[in-house]
């Protein structure tokens, strides 16, 4: 009898403690910014002000994804931000990176490819607000003082992409508001620091403990990438004989399919349509050698401009998105195809 009373309780106190742990969520799942706060780091200064009328996550999703939203009276929707861009169409909402503590172009690439992403030229907006610098480096030598407000300022970052990157009019305040929140949704959590087990138990125990410890804050920073570095690079001085690299026509099938085709396939953001058909790889090999815009060492290296009439153009790659060994793996690809 006393066995059976045993085990009954032992069932019960585990159906309540399961009951009890269910709604608390695992250290992998809690926001990398809410876990440095508690370990005694300073908050994020960038919170979305929910003063104004109308802003919300969803309505910041709706901007983001589609480019238009509800008005914040709720009497139809608003104009739309851009009539050539989205924010998706250079930017995911998703991790994109196996690594988020350093640059690693073709890593990038796979794991795009593992996680059936679009290979973009903008750097993702998951985990936009855990940065602190925006428009870095090189990205200077683009827009000039334009970065300047941007640089250490996430509205000043969106407005910039709203206005310079997307050729499209400035968000509202309570817009910009809605999309800061929308971004605080997709923030970085502790699952993606790729941190070991026993840096995990060793957090989960300063947590329950409470403890503050600059220790665990630098661990914790040092698993992710404050700001994303831009390198501008130059097309090669030959362009028949490229930048000298042997070509991986594997890795540029992915390129093409992933980045290419997401822009240009049915002329989904430019007037360059491209398919899977020959004519399309013969068109890609003739001009590569060539020293115009129809040269993709060329538009991959320095984009396309905005012209009258013609507002949407094509960013370039940075070194930090596409290597130079990489644009050689696309250029094997286009001549392996061309054939």
């Amino acid at each position: 009898m006393k066995y059976y009373f045993l085990s009954f309780t032992g069932i019960v106190t585990f159906v309540l403690l399961a009951g009890f742990t269910s709604d608390v969520p695992a250290l992998e799942d809690k926001s990398v910014s809410e876990v440095l706060v508690s370990l005694g780091d300073k908050a994020m200064d960038h919170q979305p002000d929910f003063s104004y009328a109308g802003v919300s996550a969803e309505a910041g999703a709706d901007l983001v994804l589609r480019g238009k939203t509800k008005k914040a009276n709720g009497n139809g929707n608003t104009s739309i931000q851009s009539k050539h861009f989205v924010c998706t169409s250079c930017h995911n909402v998703k991790r994109e990176d196996p690594d988020l503590s350093k640059v690693d172009p073709l890593g990038r690439l796979k794991y795009a490819k593992e996680n059936k992403l679009p290979f973009l030229q903008g750097t993702t907006l998951y985990g936009a607000v855990n940065r602190t610098s925006f428009y870095n480096d090189d990205y200077y030598k683009k827009y000039g003082e334009l970065v300047t407000p941007a640089r250490n300022d996430i509205r000043g970052a969106i407005q910039l992409c709203a206005v310079e990157c997307s050729q499209g009019r400035a968000l509202d305040d309570w817009e910009l508001e809605s999309v800061l929140a929308y971004l605080w949704t997709i923030d970085l959590k502790m699952g993606d620091l790729n941190l070991s087990n026993d840096e995990l138990k060793s957090l989960e125990q300063k947590l329950a403990n409470k403890e503050k410890s600059e220790e665990a804050i630098k661990l914790i920073n040092s698993k992710y990438l404050k700001g994303a570095p831009a390198t501008f690079e130059d097309a090669p001085s030959d362009r028949k004989v490229g930048y000298a690299y042997e070509g991986n026509p594997e890795n540029g099938k992915d390129i093409y399919e992933l980045g290419c085709l997401h822009c240009h396939k049915d002329e989904r953001y430019s007037f360059f349509n491209l398919d899977n058909s020959k004519k399309s790889f013969k068109c890609l090999e003739r001009d590569f050698p060539k020293y115009n815009e129809m040269s993709i060492y060329h538009v991959g290296r320095y984009g396309t401009k905005p012209l009258p009439g013609k507002k949407a153009y094509m960013p370039m790659y940075t070194l930090e998105k596409m290597s130079n060994n990489m644009m050689e793996d696309l250029r094997a690809y286009v001549e392996q195809m061309a054939e």
